[in-house]
């Protein structure tokens, strides 16, 4: 029986694409705002070796000498081949590629399920979503500003979610096997790209295939358990890969990683975590993910009209889901630990592998709220949706006050390093060999002479960087 109208299809069409410019509005006004980086943290290391070495210099380094990531070195000296260029406009360009992954995302779970609901709410759903995951961060600047952060941890986890779309379109035996095909190669990739991710997805599959009787059909069973075993195969050898390299032996011996097991290493790590998850549940802003969802489960109509029933395997995957998460969270911190110590519990750019699964799921769990109240109260439902939509506002106001503050301090910074950069590179053409360096900080990001001088790394990557033996603290007057 098809369920009265609660809502204008049209209406809600128009309302959405008037809503999906807040979102796209930040991203717009960030993407702009990006022409004020500048070098900082490992840049300063990264643009000196693909200028000097090249493009295969720079993986060079990654495997034999840093970390053993080739799939991160890819990414990074795509943007570092540009210098300082690459670095502003990596923020426009990663937009536009993890909106349209999480606009392909939510269009193919759409079609998988045989559920619609009116245009232009899968944009807005894709683009507030990434808005709230970039911008609601603890250090926005990390997140969504730093190349070398959103490669290695904000950019893997949309590529996660985007990886699963050739699996829910696959309907024929060749698109099944391409879906397989596809999971190996991709998670051959995320293991070079991204331990942290890597150890989500890998949870999250395990989940998967431990509970596949009571979440699929038997008809698409063997599909699932096969793509699942493609996925964790290629994840696996990725990740074979990458700790049999070179450079994550030398990062390994560096950090004394077989330290990240004693018993007091993974209690820190465990306290840590629960400072984590207290930053994350007080943190409002993501309440708009849960709006989002109760819109969708609001607007969710069948192909002949009606609302659809909800799933009763939904509670059951809402569960084992945040089980996987919060257990695969707690292991990101631990294999962190190591090179981090203690302050894994403030070095947000570590969380957004598992956040963003963790905000998927809050919009999973809006879904199933805004699901059963239009079954229960149906026309009735409209201030429900109306809240949401309010929550969804007024957050995306609160990140763009916040994003305009930033813009400020980018901007004071950019001029202060642009001048200092004439200055040192004049020096330079002149014969210097020693000059002096004054930290320019934003965002808590490593500098020359920061944390009391403990890291000295950031101050010989800036001597390479202006082609000089060393730099001094320009803080500090000359002897």
């Amino acid at each position: 029986m098809r369920s009265p109208a609660a809502f204008s299809p049209r209406l809600v069409t128009a309302g959405a694409v008037l809503l999906s410019l807040l979102p796209l509005g930040l991203f717009a006004g960030a993407s702009w705002f990006a022409r004020w980086v500048r070098p900082s943290g490992d840049e300063w290391c990264f643009l000196p070796v693909v200028r000097d070495q090249g493009f295969m210099g720079l993986m060079d380094q990654f495997y034999f000498t840093d970390n053993g990531r080739i799939a991160n070195a890819v990414l990074v000296g795509s943007y570092a081949a540009y210098g300082v260029a690459g670095q502003q406009w990596f923020a426009g360009i990663s937009t536009v590629v993890m909106l349209a992954l999480l606009w392909a995302w939510a269009a193919a779970l759409l079609r998988h399920t045989g559920w619609r609901v009116p245009r232009g709410v899968p944009l807005f759903s894709a683009a507030m979503v990434l808005a709230v995951f970039c911008f609601a961060s603890t250090n926005t600047y990390k997140t969504f500003f730093w190349p070398a952060s959103s490669v290695s941890h904000t950019f893997p986890p949309v590529l996660a979610a985007a990886a699963t779309i050739p699996a829910l379109l696959a309907v024929s035996r060749r698109g099944k096997a391409f879906a397989v095909a596809s999971a190996f190669v991709l998670g051959a990739v995320m293991g070079t790209l991204s331990e942290e991710t890597s150890v989500v997805a890998l949870a999250l599959l395990a989940m998967t295939l431990l509970l596949d009787r009571g979440l699929f059909p038997a008809g698409r069973r063997a599909f699932v358990r096969a793509w699942c075993a493609a996925a964790g195969a290629g994840i696996l050898v990725g990740t074979a890969v990458l700790l049999t390299s070179p450079g994550s032996r030398n990062r390994r011996t560096r950090h004394h990683a077989d330290s990240m097991f004693a018993p007091e290493s993974l209690s820190a790590s465990l306290r840590g975590y629960t400072q984590v998850l207290h930053t994350l549940v007080t943190s409002w802003q993501y309440v708009a993910v849960v709006a989002v969802g109760v819109l969708l489960g609001v607007l969710l109509r069948r192909a002949d009209g009606g609302i659809p029933r909800p799933d009763r395997r939904a509670p059951l995957l809402l569960v084992a889901a945040a089980v996987a998460l919060l257990l695969s969270g707690y292991v990101c911190l631990v294999i962190a630990y190591p090179a981090f110590g203690p302050s894994v519990a403030t070095s947000n750019r570590l969380w957004n592998d598992f956040l963003f699964p963790m905000v998927l799921l809050l919009v999973g769990a809006g879904g199933l709220l805004g699901n059963l109240a239009a079954r229960r109260y149906r026309p009735g439902v409209r201030p429900l949706a109306a809240g949401a939509v309010l929550a969804c506002v007024c957050v995306t106001a609160v990140l763009a006050v916040s994003l305009r503050d930033l813009e400020s301090d980018m901007r004071v910074r950019a001029g202060a390093w642009d001048r200092q950069d004439r200055e040192l590179r004049a020096r330079a053409a002149a014969g210097a060999t020693v000059l002096p360096y004054t930290p320019l900080v934003i965002s808590k990001m490593s500098e020359p002479f920061g944390n009391g001088g403990k890291r000295p790394w950031p101050a010989s990557c800036v001597a390479t960087y202006y082609q000089v033996k060393k730099v001094t603290d320009g803080r500090r007057p000359s002897t």
